[in-house]
């Protein structure tokens, strides 16, 4: 594998430490009154999801993940592994419900998402920006609550719940942004 010079540290790039793959989710230069600059960086782990803090001096190198990016969907939940199907190759792959089970409480069957490979294993899967899901569960809005911006919860097809403006009922479908759960209108 390529490796990546300290100089070339950016937010994003993808890298590998002690075997693993890791994503740099900050990188800050400094540089010090006297001595050799020094670059102080966030990683996640790709696997896992842990955080890790590091400080690489001006002369050091990692090693680039291989890690790439491919378009899925999202066929169907087995009760253990959720499956997605490979757009370019038509394989189905399968992903543990505790890697990835808070990212698809808004996601239906048969929904677009992106799938993350490491080693030709798939490790992630990114949600679409926005999903149109319908509404299966709310109390009823209480009169005189309209004054303010007033929510409440909302069960939607998938199981999953959203905080919803106090005028949303039962049966309407809404917009919500897919990896936040956050409500962004009526479809």
């Amino acid at each position: 594998m390529p490796q990546i010079n300290a100089g070339d540290f950016r937010k994003g790039i993808k890298v590998t430490v002690d075997g693993q793959p890791f994503e740099m989710i900050e990188c800050n230069f400094v540089k010090p009154g006297k001595g050799q600059a020094l670059y102080k960086t966030r990683l996640r782990n790709l696997l896992t999801g842990t955080l890790l803090d590091n400080t690489y001096r001006s002369g050091d190198s990692l090693e680039s993940a291989d890690v790439r990016n491919a378009d899925g969907l999202y066929s169907y939940f087995d009760g253990t592994n959720y499956i997605f199907m490979d757009n370019e190759s038509f394989e189905q792959m399968e992903l543990s419900a505790d890697v990835c089970a808070d990212q698809m409480k808004f996601i239906k069957e048969g929904a677009e998402c992106g799938l993350l490979y490491w080693n030709d294993q798939l490790i992630g899967v990114t949600p679409p920006k926005h999903v149109e899901l319908e509404v299966t569960y709310t109390e009823p809005a209480a009169r005189g609550n309209t004054a303010t911006n007033v929510t409440k919860p909302a069960t939607v097809e998938t199981g999953g719940e959203v905080q919803v403006p106090a005028f949303i009922e039962i049966g309407e479908t809404i917009k919500i942004a897919a990896e936040t759960g956050e409500y962004l209108g009526r479809a």
